[in-house]
């Protein structure tokens, strides 16, 4: 369906400061694609998936996203490095830069919505100049059918110009030449100056985590989820590498979605999206046979490499980037929930990989532990490959999502510590990482050993075990749990030197203190009291 708007047409880009466009509307991801490809914007590879290089930023740019600062969000958002003030003036001066610069050019058009749920719906109209910023978004967002189309009124505008390098960035307020902006008041998303398809996904998003809150008494998840034969929902959070896909996938369980997720007042989960965006470096049917079965026609690959003389895609290859990635529409999975929600909250798995080593693999969380760990979100990244350095690096992301997430860390906290109370809802920490002593020591928990944990919790057979407080970070950890060896359920025995245990994890201990005394004045009682028991001043012999 194209629909192509004349330079005469009044009615339609003109409203938007757009002159003298040719925009192609709603167009099927076969056209765009071949447009993309014509336009030798992007090649296809053997099996005829789209790939597509997004240029100088193969990710975000954190530092140049931007929160316009008026009388909407003035004294709503959490301001700082991750929330970057503009100025409203400054902001209408860049958009009508910017629409300049696209007048004159042929656009694309995409309308669709994010929030799978009715009452919750978002609609969405993007603009963008290249065709696969438009096919992304047409996998990403959910799609509409003809009769919606017709009367389309977008709540939310996304402009994308990628080859828009404003010259002058200091004037406007800027870091530099590329800007990602949201204006909650004009309800505007506007990218400049990148081609990553990311910054329209998390700029969108980014909206929904400030608009749902505090609005609709929504809490706005970072996380996947899926829903079991009976109707019980299980979410996942976890930053990279923490297994948040690969946990989420099950045989046995609809996927509702894999990265962000409301969750009401009436205990539904739904998914804000219509596709999946997926990293796939080192991709291999084996260790991840929903994604790499996705990637057909109608996917979009980001930033690969085909192997020589070939269009055969060599996942292994990061010479662009590690941030290798596929955007594909949801039903590109098979085993999916139809339409993308679900009822019943039953269980939260926090995960981490924990590269020191010392914490449990599976504890169950008090409400003030939920909220706490929730709020500190803490992963660990290995350490370089250089020679003698094993040294896991602790990394904290606020709600699992801190860079999209315009309020205080404290808001969903409270939120989450008061839904999982009222839905009775559990709330586990799974350690997807070391046992046996920290990276280059101690070996990774088999992922066999983690899906046995989850499974055993969702089928409720860790209802009625003993549960054991860890003396240093106050969690209860079963101590049996079917299919995994009883013994490495503490962290302690699975070391060889048992000092040494108690050492790293008084050392992480201190490290999540350190970390939370920048959330401490706005969070309860109840949520200081959900940290670590310990720091490097207790002793701690009476407890081992």
């Amino acid at each position: 369906m194209e629909t192509q708007v004349k330079n005469s047409d009044v009615t339609f880009l003109k409203k938007y400061g757009l002159k003298d466009t040719v925009a192609h509307r709603n167009l099927s991801g076969e056209e765009l694609q071949k447009i993309t490809v014509e336009k030798n914007m992007g090649v296809e590879t053997e099996n005829g998936t789209l790939a597509v290089n997004t240029g100088k930023f193969t990710g975000r740019s954190p530092q140049d996203r931007f929160l316009v600062k008026d009388d909407y969000t003035r004294d709503k958002v959490w301001w700082g490095k991750i929330n970057k003030p503009i100025s409203p003036d400054n902001f209408d001066r860049l958009y009508e830069r910017v629409t300049a610069y696209l007048s004159g050019k042929e656009l694309y058009v995409h309308d669709g919505y994010v929030g799978a749920y009715p009452e919750y719906r978002l609609d969405v109209r993007t603009i963008a100049e290249y065709p696969w910023s438009a096919f992304f978004v047409k996998n990403m967002f959910l799609r509409l059918n003809e009769e919606e189309l017709e009367d389309f009124n977008e709540d939310w505008l996304v402009v994308c110009a990628p080859g828009y390098i404003e010259q002058d960035p200091e004037k406007y307020g800027l870091r530099q030449g590329n800007f990602s902006i949201l204006n909650f008041s004009r309800k505007i998303a506007l990218v400049g100056g990148s081609a990553y398809t990311g910054e329209i996904k998390k700029g969108i998003f980014s909206a929904l985590n400030l608009i749902l809150p505090v609005e609709r008494n929504v809490l706005p998840m970072h996380c996947s989820a899926n829903v079991g034969k009976d109707g019980d929902t299980a979410i996942f959070f976890g930053l990279s590498g923490t297994g948040k896909t690969t946990l989420s996938a099950d045989p046995d369980r609809k996927l509702i979605g894999d990265d962000e997720h409301g969750w009401t007042e009436e205990n539904i989960i739904f998914n804000f999206e219509g596709g999946c965006y997926a990293k796939v470096i080192d991709l291999t049917e084996e260790k991840e046979p929903d994604i790499f079965r996705a990637i057909k026609p109608g996917a979009m690959l980001e930033n690969v490499i085909f192997r020589k003389n070939s269009r055969e895609v060599d996942f292994e290859d990061s010479s662009i980037t590690q941030n290798t990635r596929v955007s594909y529409p949801i039903d590109h999975i098979e085993n999916i929930q139809q339409p993308s929600y679900a009822e019943n909250p039953t269980d939260i798995f926090f995960l981490t990989c924990d590269a020191f080593g010392v914490l449990p693999p599976v504890s169950r969380l008090t409400p003030g532990q939920a909220a706490y760990h929730f709020i500190s979100g803490y992963t660990a990244k290995v350490a370089g490959t250089e020679a003698g350095i094993h040294e896991p690096v602790p990394s904290f992301s606020a709600c699992f999502g801190e860079p999209f997430m315009p309020l205080h860390p404290t808001v969903y906290g409270e939120m989450l510590s008061k839904k999982m109370t009222e839905a009775n809802v559990k709330v586990w920490l799974i350690n997807t990482g070391w046992s046996g002593g920290p990276y280059g020591v101690g070996s990774r928990i088999k992922l066999k050993y983690t899906r046995a944990m989850i499974s055993a919790i969702l089928e409720g057979q860790l209802e009625n075990v003993d549960f054991k407080v860890h003396p240093i970070f106050g969690l209860y950890m079963p101590v049996s749990c079917p299919g995994v060896p009883a013994e490495t359920l503490d962290p302690i025995n699975t070391w060889d030197n048992k000092g040494a245990y108690i050492q790293k994890a008084i050392q992480l201990a201190h490290s999540f203190h350190l970390n939370f005394e920048k959330f401490a004045g706005q969070a309860s009682r109840q949520i200081l009291g959900g940290g670590p028991l310990i720091d490097e001043h207790h002793h701690l012999e009476e407890h081992f």
